[in-house]
């Protein structure tokens, strides 16, 4: 037997995803808009120039970005062909590799980022008390920690 969501459930459900896929269209026309990059590429160069020695190996960057293999894949040849990151081989293991940003990645988040921040502080935070804050970041945490 089915334990079907309840109408608040539901609307609260629904609620989650609908402004979560609003943020990100929001944000990614933001950040194409006004530096010609992808989310995808804000994720991974905010990744690599917050890393140590702002380089990560690959299945690090896969693991922290939740993403598939192929995906991640894709996307490091696309920024690599844009000069944004560069690839290496990693010291530890012959088959893996590592990713570092390239000086034109870290101009290019570094130009970005100001104005990604600016929007997500518009587009959600200055919506929210700082008692709001607080009770997201123990809602998300207490959900995180039960899928990890």
């Amino acid at each position: 037997m089915t334990d079907w969501l309840t109408d608040d459930e539901q609307r609260a459900w629904r609620g989650l995803l609908h402004m979560t896929a609003q943020l990100n269209a929001r944000l990614a026309r933001q950040l194409q808009d006004e530096h010609e990059i992808s989310i995808a590429d804000y994720d991974i160069l905010v990744r690599l120039y917050e890393a140590p020695e702002h380089g990560l190996r690959a299945r690090d960057l896969e693991a922290s970005l939740l993403w598939e293999q192929s995906r991640l894949s894709h996307q490091l040849s696309r920024m690599q062909r844009r000069g944004l990151v560069e690839r290496g081989d990693c010291p530890s293991d012959r088959r893996g590799a590592t990713f570092a940003i390239t000086d034109v990645g870290r101009a290019a988040i570094e130009h970005a980022a100001p104005g990604h921040v600016a929007a997500v502080r518009r587009l959600f935070f200055d919506h929210l008390t700082p008692d709001d804050v607080a009770r997201l970041d123990e809602l998300t945490g207490r959900i995180i920690s039960r899928l990890s």
